[in-house]
């Protein structure tokens, strides 16, 4: 593994890797053992879309591993100003480690990595965020002791969530059934993936895709640049939103995942919600062990 630019790249032998390293981190760091695993090493953190989780994870995960996180918002850099990419790859290669980069386009992330010398790593885009499924899939392991055979549900939209989550869970073994909106499926490029895979359900009926699942997950209609498309996504995603009522068609005892941030009364209840925050919570922590897993794999 080279660079962390989407979950295509990966074999399930690299993610299990990742899973595995990130659980040991997470062990030291709640045993309070120093993991000074990349003294020395500095890590460039490139921002064209805000954050919250993304940069405190990262920042905070760089420094507990011994390292320095500086932090690059595209404000501050010529890359906001029109230098081409490949020139702001080319110098920060002779400067840092290793770069994460959290913007739109994915070929700008690809491009860093191919005119670049040194790791980068997709924070996010609008085509897959894989430093999330990373996480999710180290959460639902945790509380499972397994990702084989499990049922994945995501209900909402084909975004860079459902990219990925359909991506890393099929590479695990996990069954993975999604329902959106008609005009709003997943990406060609995960759809060519899928293709013929018994284990992948793609459909337009959220009753059909949570039935029997073990983790049902979601994220926000209107994600972050679609601000002007939000009424529009509220009137096409009505009927998507996770609730107690459809919640009752999954397994017994499922897992409820999100991403966040929540539109709590949107994509899902305020008590489906609640009644999962411990889970959702632990998610969000597994960023930070995730993300140090994958820093540790391409920079240590």
């Amino acid at each position: 593994m080279k660079h962390l630019l989407k979950m295509l790249d990966l074999s399930a032998e690299e993610i299990t890797d990742i899973l595995n390293t990130a659980d040991q981190l997470k062990y030291e760091k709640k045993h309070n053992i120093p993991h000074p695993r990349l003294a020395g090493k500095t890590l460039g953190m490139i921002f064209q879309k805000a954050s919250t989780r993304t940069r405190v994870s990262f920042e905070t995960g760089m420094y507990q591993l011994g390292g320095y996180p500086l932090f690059l918002s595209s404000n501050d850099l010529q890359i906001g100003r029109g230098e081409p990419v490949q020139d702001t790859a080319r110098v920060l290669s002779r400067y840092l480690d290793g770069i994460m980069i959290r913007t739109y386009e994915q070929s700008e992330v690809e491009a860093l990595a191919e005119y670049g010398s040194i790791p980068v790593i997709n924070g996010l885009t609008d085509f897959a965020h894989p430093c999330q499924v990373l996480a999710d899939l180290m959460t639902i392991r945790e509380a499972r002791g397994q990702l084989d055979g499990l049922k994945m549900c995501f209900i909402g939209d084909g975004n860079n969530m459902l990219n990925s989550l359909a991506v890393g869970g099929l590479k695990m073994g996990m069954k993975v059934s999604a329902a959106c909106p008609k005009g709003y499926e997943p990406d060609a490029r995960v759809l060519e993936f899928a293709k013929g895979n018994p284990n992948f359900f793609l459909t337009d009926k959220p009753e059909e895709a949570i039935a029997g699942a073990d983790v049902v997950i979601t994220d926000v209609w209107s994600s972050m640049g679609m601000e002007a498309e939000k009424e529009k996504r509220q009137r096409d995603f009505a009927g998507y939103q996770i609730n107690s009522e459809n919640l009752k068609l999954a397994a017994p005892e499922a897992m409820v995942l999100h991403c966040l941030p929540a539109h709590r009364g949107e994509e899902i209840t305020e008590e489906v919600f609640e009644a999962h925050a411990d889970e959702i919570f632990e998610e969000a922590e597994n960023r930070l062990h995730a993300q140090k897993a994958v820093l540790v794999k391409l920079l240590g």
